[in-house]
């Protein structure tokens, strides 16, 4: 009997956790292992075009304005026909407001088999927030942790160890290969970065949306190494509201000449191919896929000590782990690397390697299909509690909890 599979994503705005599920998405259609589809709560985004290239036809869109009005309630009940009429058994949902609103309308369709996603440590949620999100996690059969840091948490919170399963992120090597031998030269222009003089760079990918990712940090350890290498220079990649306040500190810091704003970047690939240095300065994260993705670029990193970094980063090995907030001791780092490139070319090469060993897309799609078979497995019966449960969560999400600005 074929298994009938749904995805729910946010929305197609690039973003790591989007980026992962799409691309689990593709695995499990192209596999041919499953009958899969996808749905979202917000149709828009680039990603899109990367999603219609899959082949799974309509993907509906449940438009959420808050949990708590009619609305949400014409939606729940619009995904409980979607999941009844096309037989689903498994549900996979990927960020804290599919979390929500996939649990309560699979819990009350009688979905076989449901499964949320965790991906932030502190710093994201509010504590209203997490409350719901917990009851989410309730009526779901297993909580997929993208690292021991968000698992730890979890049982920290009072969740029942039993139902959590550490699955970590899993990169597609191809997406930071270079398909072809293109000039340097070609490679800057293609990015908007200077030709002449010959600058060594510095690269930090991570949104400007969020002050968690800490910006600033990454700009005083900037300023720190351009005082000690005249040739360094450094490329912020990502888009947010932040940008205008980043963009006067480094005015402040006197780096306008040095820092490069590149926007959301489609060529990542050919931007960590001209990167000397990578680097995330985050004062919390789950388990960040910029960090995999420099690593299987095979390029040594620098990076914050917060969520999964350890379980990703040797220290002193693949690169360099610091304290959140110390820009010192980054730009510390930063020098030693930049200053002895057989080190930087020897972490970086055994990063990649472990990417290859222990974060691969094919063992990611291993973990997700050996968790549906265990949960198909299952009887599937609900306690009283978890009953009671899904019928409150309309009510019990307060106005706090409203769905963010579309």
């Amino acid at each position: 009997m074929t298994l009938n599979v749904l995805h729910m994503i946010d929305s197609f705005e690039q973003g790591g956790t989007e980026r992962l599920a799409i691309q689990l998405v593709r695995q499990l259609h192209e596999g041919g292992v499953c009958r899969v589809r996808l749905a979202c709560l917000q149709n828009k985004g680039s990603l899109r075009a990367d999603a219609e290239t899959i082949g799974l036809g309509d993907i509906p869109e449940y438009a959420l304005t808050s949990f708590y009005d009619l609305n949400y309630v014409k939606q729940v009940l619009r995904l409980v026909r979607f999941l009844r009429d096309n037989k689903i058994d498994v549900i996979h949902t990927h960020d804290f407001y599919t979390n929500i609103f996939g649990m309560t309308a699979s819990f009350l369709a009688g979905v076989k088999a449901r499964v949320t996603y965790k991906g932030e440590t502190d710093g994201f949620r509010t504590a209203m927030q997490k409350r719901i999100e917990r009851v989410a996690f309730r009526l779901s059969h297993r909580v997929v942790a993208n690292s021991e840091a968000v698992r730890s948490q979890l049982i920290r919170e009072g969740m029942a160890e039993r139902k959590i399963v550490r699955h970590y992120n899993g990169l597609d090597l191809k997406r930071v290969q270079v398909q072809s031998a293109v000039p340097r030269d070609d490679l800057l222009s293609m990015l908007g970065l200077p030709r002449e003089p010959r600058r060594r760079f510095v690269t930090i990918v991570a949104n400007l949306r969020h002050a968690v990712k800490d910006h600033p940090t990454f700009l005083r350890a900037a300023a720190r190494v351009r005082s000690r290498i005249p040739d360094a220079a450094f490329i912020i990649a990502g888009e947010g509201e932040l940008m205008l306040q980043l963009r006067a500190l480094t005015a402040e810091l006197s780096l306008d000449n040095d820092v490069f704003f590149i926007g959301r970047c489609q060529n990542i690939a050919e931007l960590l191919s001209i990167s000397d240095v990578c680097a995330l300065s985050s004062t919390a994260e789950g388990f960040s896929n910029s960090i995999l993705e420099y690593m299987a670029a095979a390029r040594p990193v620098v990076v914050t000590d917060v969520g999964g970094a350890r379980e990703a980063v040797i220290e002193g090995e693949t690169g360099y782990i610091v304290p959140a907030g110390d820009f010192e001791s980054m730009a510390a780092r930063m020098i030693d690397l930049l200053s002895d490139d057989r080190r930087a070319h020897t972490m970086g090469a055994r990063g990649r390697a472990i990417v290859e060993e222990k974060f691969s897309c094919q063992r990611h799609l291993a973990n997700t299909l050996d968790l549906y078979s265990e949960l198909l497995g299952r009887s599937g019966v609900e306690t009283s509690e978890e009953r009671a449960t899904a019928f409150r969560v309309p009510t019990s999400v307060g106005h706090s909890c409203q769905y963010r600005e579309r």
